[in-house]
């Protein structure tokens, strides 16, 4: 159900969400039609996709995700909890240019830094290359050191899903 509703001066879009929940779309093995390319990100190689199932399964709960921003503002906190995040066939979006099988990879929380969606997919994306193991992304959650990761996935796919308020 969709609806409007007044706010006061205050409210703030980037802040007052309860919770936001973002999808990013992705397919491998051929090249998709040039259509998908703003909604669905492409890769060549093959991906372990239970693999990379099982890695998203480690970032839910509390963790530490300095390695997971870029230019963080002082002052950040980077101690977030991540609520949902998993992999799944992706049923929610079609298209008659889509693959015939793609993926959804599915996370919320209250509040995300800086690229860590983008930096968390490349992880996922690294694992199932097999350039990463499930070890590495329990190392890279414990907050030690502050450099952060390299791998940022593409920008297209991810997909602001659904945003959740008081």
């Amino acid at each position: 159900m969709l609806n409007i509703e007044e706010k006061d001066k205050n409210f703030n879009i980037i802040n007052g969400p309860k919770t936001k929940e973002y999808i990013y779309l992705f397919s491998f093995g051929k090249k998709c039609h040039p259509f998908c390319a703003p909604l669905i990100s492409s890769f060549k190689e093959h991906l372990d996709i239970e693999l990379m199932k099982a890695g998203a399964l480690l970032f839910q709960g509390k963790h530490n995700f300095i390695k997971y921003c870029t230019k963080p503002k002082p002052g950040a906190t980077f101690e977030r909890e991540i609520l949902v995040s998993k992999i799944e066939e992706n049923t929610i979006y079609k298209a008659n240019f889509f693959p015939a099988t793609s993926y959804a990879y599915f996370i919320q929380s209250k509040g995300f830094l800086r690229y860590q969606l983008r930096l968390i997919m490349g992880q996922l994306l690294s694992l199932g290359r097999g350039k990463i193991n499930l070890n590495d992304i329990r190392e890279s959650l414990k907050g030690y050191g502050n450099q952060p990761l390299r791998h940022i996935a593409p920008s297209s796919g991810l997909i602001l899903n659904k945003i959740e308020f008081d």
